[in-house]
């Protein structure tokens, strides 16, 4: 079932079974806004059993690149194309927010971002390879983030 992120009144619909649930749905909110305020993008997510596509494209670019591995179970997840680049977003039930810009041009940005709720402890797969800054959000908290370059064609 599809669902339209609403970034003014902000709901854990879909997040009910993650320990820092609210602090998650901020995150999702977050997010939307941004979307909404820089590409006039509606930010519209799946239930994660709806999406698998999605998710097993961003776990293979995460396995591929830099054999990850996600422990935490995927609860929402989307994927569509703004300003040139297909941009995916997969929500996980530790408070992990994961998300791949994929310029569809030769040469443009490919790269993908990592997001933490406030309240959440960094996953064991990230911890010794990413360092996370530190960021400020009115909907969020405090979010803590890093990213890293996709050198290869997904």
């Amino acid at each position: 079932m599809a669902y339209l992120v609403d970034f003014k009144d902000v709901s854990t619909e879909g997040f009910e079974s993650s320990p820092v649930a609210q602090a998650l749905a901020g995150l999702r909110a977050n997010e939307a806004r941004y979307l909404k305020n820089k590409f006039d993008h509606d930010l519209v997510l799946e239930d994660a059993s709806d999406a698998d596509g999605v998710i097993a494209w961003v776990h293979n670019i995460l396995a591929e690149e830099r054999d990850l591995h996600i422990a935490s179970r995927p609860l929402q997840a989307c994927v569509f194309e703004a300003d040139g680049a297909k941009r995916a977003y997969v929500f996980y039930e530790s408070g992990l927010s994961i998300n791949v810009l994929y310029g569809l041009a030769d040469g443009e940005k490919r790269a993908v971002g990592f997001k933490l709720s406030d309240g959440m402890e960094v996953p064991e797969e990230l911890a010794d390879k990413f360092k996370f800054a530190r960021q400020k959000s009115k909907l969020a908290g405090t979010v803590r983030g890093s990213y890293f370059v996709i050198k290869n064609e997904y």
